[in-house]
This record gives structure tokens, C-alpha cells and sequence, in this order.
């Protein structure tokens, strides 16, 4: 791949980033986006369960897309020391926004996901939440999943969080699904499960049914992401 087809990949996203004027319905005062997010916080960590992780006090972890820095501080709240805790994103202000709520040493760094400035084997887990959805460019998305295989230590696990469908009204998006994945990350042991209703359901139902939103989102066949974790096969 050339650098100048990751530079207008990364144009293409900025401008996405750019152009958005729904925030509000990420709000934490959204029912629907706290359904959202506590259960994806739920199976992030069941996932972190099933790969045999029962603590983060040692683990130096990287997010790509760490945007406004909400799962840098879940990390922290999870047993991940600060300092062990990086962050990169493409938006500048995204990122400014991360430095005033995340701790003084949660290194967050302006970068590529398509060339990580950091050495082979750094982290311990490598964190991706709905980034590798808004890649439309198949060769930028591969690149992105090999940069994170190489800043894993050999025994480190990616930590993966993102659609598995397409969404109709945003074009912008496109899902990854498990065929992708495997062709993300060959030869890697790939355990993920559908998580999360989809978003328009839970936004519309958890404010007036919470617990009929909470009861569909026990479906898989109802829910529109992957949660899991991806690693190497021990040779």
C-alpha cells in the first residue's frame, strides 16, 4: 500500500468526523447510549475472562481511535495503571478532549493506526472500538490489523469491539465481519460473539422499555456487533 493511499483515507475520515452533528446521541443522559455502552463494557471485560485475563494492574495498553477517551478511563477503572495507558486518534480535538478527562499520565498521541510510532511487542492489548468500520479502503483496514499484531507482545491479545453489518443510512461505515476478521488477522485465534442491539432499536425502546430493550439485547440474533478478542496461535 502507499502512504498516499492511507493520507487520503485519513482525509476521508477527518472530513466524516468533521461533517457530524449527532453528539447528542452519545450523550451518557441518552437510555439508549447507556444500554449501549454498559453492555459493551460487560462483554469487553467477559472477553477479557474468557482469554484467561483476571487482572490489568501490569498490562500496557494501546487504543487506536481512542477519540474522547472513554474506554482509556473504563481501562483505568478496570486495574489498568495510567501510565500504562496510550492513546492515539487522527483528530486533534478529539484528543483534547481525552486530555482534559483522562489522568495527567495517559500518554495520548496525534497518529496513524496504519503506522503506529511505536517498537514491535509493546503492548499487551491492543483496544479497537468502531474504528476499523469507518476504513472503507480494504488495504488501509489490512494495514491497520497488521500494525496492531506488531506492537502486540507475543503474547498479547487485541481487544475488539465494532459492527458486523453495514449500516444503510451511513455510508460511511462498513461492517467487519467474522469471514473479515479472519482475513484481518490470518492464523490468529479469533474468539468474538454478537453483542449489542442495534443502536436505532436501543435508542428508541430504552427510554420508554428498558427492560424489553435490555431482553433484546440478550439476542444475538438482534444484536449488530462483534465483542471478543483476537491472538496469535502459540507456535
Amino acid at each position: 500500500m502507499t502512504d498516499l493511499s492511507a493520507r487520503d483515507e485519513e482525509l476521508r475520515i477527518r472530513g466524516v468526523f468533521a461533517a457530524r452533528t449527532d453528539a447528542a446521541k452519545y450523550s451518557w443522559f441518552s437510555s439508549g447510549q447507556q444500554l449501549i455502552l454498559q453492555g459493551a463494557t460487560r462483554a469487553l471485560l467477559d472477553a477479557l475472562r474468557r482469554a484467561g485475563v483476571s487482572r490489568l494492574d501490569d498490562a500496557r495498553v494501546l487504543e487506536i481511535g481512542c477519540g474522547g477517551g472513554h474506554w482509556l478511563r473504563e481501562l483505568v477503572q478496570w486495574g489498568v495503571r495510567p501510565d500504562h495507558l496510550v492513546g492515539i486518534d487522527l483528530i486533534g480535538e478529539r484528543l483534547a478532549s481525552a486530555r482534559e478527562r483522562c489522568a495527567p499520565t495517559v500518554q495520548l498521541t496525534a497518529a496513524s493506526a496504519a503506522a503506529l510510532p511505536f517498537a514491535d511487542g509493546a503492548f499487551d492489548i491492543v483496544l479497537q472500538s468502531t474504528v476499523l468500520t469507518s476504513v472503507l479502503d480494504s488495504i488501509v483496514r489490512q494495514r491497520i490489523a497488521a500494525e496492531m499484531l506488531r506492537v502486540l507482545s507475543p503474547r498479547g491479545l487485541v481487544l475488539w469491539y465494532d459492527f458486523l453489518v453495514d449500516n444503510p443510512r451511513n455510508r460511511d461505515v462498513r461492517g467487519v465481519r467474522r469471514r473479515d476478521l479472519s482475513r484481518l488477522y490470518p492464523g490468529c485465534k479469533i474468539d468474538v460473539r454478537r453483542v449489542t442491539l442495534a443502536p436505532p432499536l436501543a435508542r428508541f425502546l430504552a427510554p420508554r422499555m428498558w427492560t424489553v430493550a435490555a431482553l433484546l439485547a440478550a439476542l444475538p440474533f438482534m444484536c449488530t456487533h462483534y465483542a471478543g478478542t483476537v491472538r496469535r496461535v502459540a507456535s
